[in-house]
């Protein structure tokens, strides 16, 4: 079965900036399962898997705008310090906080008495990114899986 909309794919993967070392891999740890055409990966990986099979292999480039986007000047915030809950902060470390929006990273810039000022770029936001996919298993999506956008099961959302 090919890759396509609405299909339930699961896979290794390990990711670097263009041109530099990994920064990340699912090899050691559990593969990603992820239902495509519902937004769970980047643009450019999306597009990069469609039309392959479990055992196929991926080498692909993604540029920013595919990605994470470019940089935007001036995404800053000043955060209370307090919903940091007493983690011990410093510049340059990128960290996750609970948003309006979902999970958001970020990346400290200043830390203050009382606030800290962030970055709210994405970590990878500007880089141009060399992915490297071991398809494992390809398959069609339940309905409800679809419906709710998610996978549901072993990989996947427990309901």
């Amino acid at each position: 079965m090919s890759i396509e909309k609405n299909s339930v794919v699961t896979f290794h993967y390990t990711v670097a900036e263009s041109g530099k070392a990994q920064l990340e891999t699912s090899k050691d740890g559990n593969a990603l399962t992820v239902l495509v055409g519902h937004g769970a990966i980047i643009p450019g990986l999306e597009e990069a898997l469609i039309g392959k099979q479990a055992g196929d292999a991926v080498e692909v480039t993604i540029a920013p705008e595919q990605g994470y986007g470019e940089r935007r000047d001036g995404l800053t915030q000043r955060i209370p310090k307090k919903l940091f809950k007493g983690a011990k902060l410093s510049p340059g470390m990128q960290v996750v906080l609970p948003t309006e929006m979902g999970q958001r990273a970020m990346t400290i810039l200043k830390v203050g008495m009382s606030v800290v000022d962030v970055d709210l770029n994405h970590p990878m936001a500007g880089k141009s990114l060399d992915f490297s996919v071991e398809i494992l298993d390809v398959r069609a999506a339940s309905e409800e899986e679809i419906a709710h956008g998610h996978v549901h099961g072993e990989g996947g959302v427990q309901h």
